[in-house]
């Protein structure tokens, strides 16, 4: 009895959000139309160079964050004669405010403040460029991880708000151009306003979606896994719910689209994709644990991170989660949607 009462009680506090919400969520879905008619000439003419970013795009991309890191590493060492513990501190605290995560700041720190009698104030730049590369290195492959000739399953979750609708969009969009087959799953079956914005990019990228408002979502994903069985599909993309203020359901939610997964289609999960909006900060790195609970997460996908000051929780994410960074959003157009590469994301920042 207790428990249906606080049931009902968070069934209507969902109510509620999902009305605060709606009107933004329809207003977006009017965007993304509009949008639709100006692009939908140019949707199937993109080729794989189109997804990826150069050095000099992405440097004026991520200029907010190369100047919240660098500077703050190059003014304390500026005109010093000698690198200090203060001298670190200060740095420190910089690198922490530009949210690259306390715990991978505090670790680069300190292997610097171990060997800071044998190297120069004008080595510091260099030395924290290659600390954050080998950090990214470090956490796997950038590169998406799709086999040949058989289905592959990705699924897409995050908290609402950062993006998973577009991210889902563009992504078909881009498989679709390469010739692919896709279906995508509305299985955020919380939200009307979801499945009607999956909707219109499905109709944009010229693929099939399958999904009921209001319906359980481990039965969307079951049917949309026999669906793309039975009709020989490439890729399987799953939206799911993203409402942390019930993580008790939402957890349980997403515990049952895997075990579906898991049980129909066991070699077909090729990415489980966290979706995190740069502009959040460390309040990514939050929700990433939250949802590695629930998903085994394989890799990351930052969104919003053209003129993000805070682009530096890739780092974060990738050291403090030891997932890889694989997809970046720099931009509104169906195209914005990017191949993360490391070596140059490091050198955007640094150089």
């Amino acid at each position: 009895m207790v428990f249906n009462l606080f049931k009902k009680k968070d069934d209507q506090q969902d109510k509620e959000k999902n009305k605060d919400t709606l009107k933004q969520e329809q207003q977006a879905t009017a965007v993304c139309e509009e949008t639709c008619i100006e692009e939908n000439n140019n949707i199937n003419s993109e080729s794989d160079d189109a997804f990826a970013i150069s050095v000099g795009s992405l440097k004026e991309k991520v200029s907010k964050t190369s100047e919240g890191i660098v500077s703050s590493i190059v003014s304390f060492a500026t005109g010093a004669e000698t690198v200090d513990d203060d001298m670190l501190d200060d740095i420190e605290d910089k690198l922490i405010v530009a949210d690259i995560g306390m715990d991978t700041t505090v670790e680069v720190i300190e292997k610097i403040r171990d060997k800071k009698n044998s190297i120069r104030p004008d080595q510091l730049k260099d030395i924290f460029k290659q600390e954050f590369a080998q950090i990214l290195k470090e956490a796997g492959s950038n590169k998406i991880n799709l086999k040949e000739n058989q289905l592959n399953i990705i699924l897409i979750t995050g908290v609402n708000g950062v993006g998973k609708t577009t991210l889902i969009g563009k992504l078909a969009h881009r498989y679709k151009s390469q010739d692919k087959k896709i279906i995508i799953a509305a299985a955020d079956t919380f939200r009307a306003a979801a499945q009607e914005q999956l909707e219109i990019w499905a109709e944009r990228a010229g693929v099939d979606i399958i999904g009921k408002y209001d319906s359980d979502p481990a039965a969307v994903v079951f049917d949309a896994i026999q669906k793309a069985k039975d009709e020989s599909k490439d890729i399987l993309i799953i939206d799911t719910a993203g409402r942390l203020h019930n993580k008790f359901n939402l957890m349980e939610e997403l515990k049952k689209i895997k075990k579906i997964i898991d049980r129909e289609a066991p070699e077909a999960l090729a990415e489980s994709i966290l979706v995190i909006d740069a502009n959040t900060g460390q309040n990514g790195l939050k929700q990433a644990q939250v949802f590695k609970e629930a998903v085994d997460l394989t890799s990351v996908a930052v969104t919003k991170l053209d003129g993000s000051a805070k682009g530096g929780i890739v780092i974060g994410i990738s050291k403090e989660l030891n997932l890889p960074v694989k997809l970046i959003g720099v931009g509104e157009k169906i195209n914005d949607l990017k191949d993360f590469n490391a070596e140059d994301f490091v050198t955007a920042v640094f150089d």
